[in-house]
């Protein structure tokens, strides 16, 4: 798939300086702690910065590797290619349209702090999506989505920089092809760009998202049955506080599964061996299965291979239990794999990218 969109004027010369370095260590550069070296590193503060990568003479030939805030990815090895390290910067508000408010983030922005961000400006409708490890730029690769909300119900348009040409090309939701856990940067342009900026639009008048059951309780708990945005936001940093690791104190990678998707007849026949397996049906008729809850029957929660384990608040996160590698989170990812397949006949598929 090319790289085809509104901005197809060609790059401009650049006299920015490129921010190289040798032989530099990754540990803190992933959210799970894992060990690996960067032969080379470029910094990438903006569009013309990777433009002066494009055109070097060394570096625009070599292999490319991007890398965001490393909340989504598995090291096993030392990356060969050069590591593009995203650092695009900037926070503003694009347009107030009588219908949404449409926002601009960098693609080095913490995506955690540009919801809260949006919150305190007065635009909400990210509150859903709070704590949600990594930056701007990696949400809609993989379609970010937590308790009823998905990246792709906010998002309006990026920009992406086309890795050979250096052109700075716009794309919508359209040719993002978004899906679960999804996109097109997952497949056809896997590599072959670097987004640069992400545009989101939030809609007014506001709605809130509740039909998820963990808010739902949060409301019956409180009694608080209209709750504002903020109030939203704080439930989601709470219900995740209180089942997920902070990546900052235990080295993890979030979801490390996705939730399976199974047709009506698989459920039913997984439903009458086991009645309990947590099942949501979806509106194409397919029902999603809770993968940690496949995960627990199997009786992982809690275990260890080596210095990898499965979190003990929650079978769906895998963590570091202190200088693993990534060859014993792979080991004990694929033993989870093998044990839910050989029990429910379903093959889990991570959601980290395993380099």
């Amino acid at each position: 798939m090319a790289l085809i969109g509104q901005n197809s004027a060609m790059p401009t010369a650049s006299t920015s300086v490129l921010h190289v370095e040798q032989g530099v260590n990754l540990r803190t550069l992933n959210s799970f702690g894992l060990p690996a070296t960067a032969h080379t590193l470029v910094r990438i503060d903006s569009d013309a910065a990777l433009r002066r990568v494009i055109d070097h003479p060394a570096l625009g030939r070599a292999p490319k590797f991007i890398l965001g805030g490393g909340s989504n990815i598995i090291f096993t090895r030392d990356p060969e290619a050069v590591v593009l390290k995203v650092e695009v910067r900037g926070l503003r508000l694009v347009q107030a349209q009588p219908d949404a408010w449409i926002v601009e983030a960098g693609a080095g922005e913490n995506w955690h702090d540009t919801v809260a961000w949006t919150l305190a400006q007065g635009w909400p409708g990210l509150e859903n999506l709070a704590l949600i490890p990594g930056s701007v730029g990696a949400a809609p690769v993989q379609n970010i989505g937590a308790y009823g909300v998905e990246l792709k119900d906010r998002f309006h348009s990026l920009d992406i920089v086309d890795l050979v040409t250096g052109r700075s090309v716009t794309l919508d939701a359209s040719m993002c092809h978004f899906g679960y856990r999804d996109s097109v940067f997952k497949r056809e342009l896997t590599g072959k760009g670097v987004i640069s900026r992400v545009r989101l639009r939030l809609p007014r008048p506001w709605q809130p998202v509740l039909g998820y059951l963990e808010l739902e309780r949060k409301m019956h708990e409180t009694g608080n049955a209209a709750p504002d945005a903020q109030t939203i936001f704080g439930w989601v940093c709470a219900i995740r506080r209180g089942k997920l690791p902070d990546p900052a104190l235990v080295g993890n990678a979030g979801s490390f599964f996705k939730n399976p998707v199974v047709s009506v007849e698989q459920c039913r026949d997984i439903i009458g061996r086991d009645p309990e397996v947590a099942h949501y049906p979806l509106p194409d008729g397919s029902v999603k299965l809770a993968a940690g809850w496949l995960i627990d029957a199997c009786g992982w929660k809690g275990k260890s291979i080596g210095r990898a384990g499965v979190y003990e608040k929650q079978a769906l996160v895998l963590v570091n239990r202190g200088g693993a590698s990534g060859a014993e989170v792979l080991t004990l990812a694929r033993a989870i794999q093998e044990s839910v397949y050989g029990r429910f006949g379903i093959r889990l598929e991570p959601e980290p990218v395993l380099a």
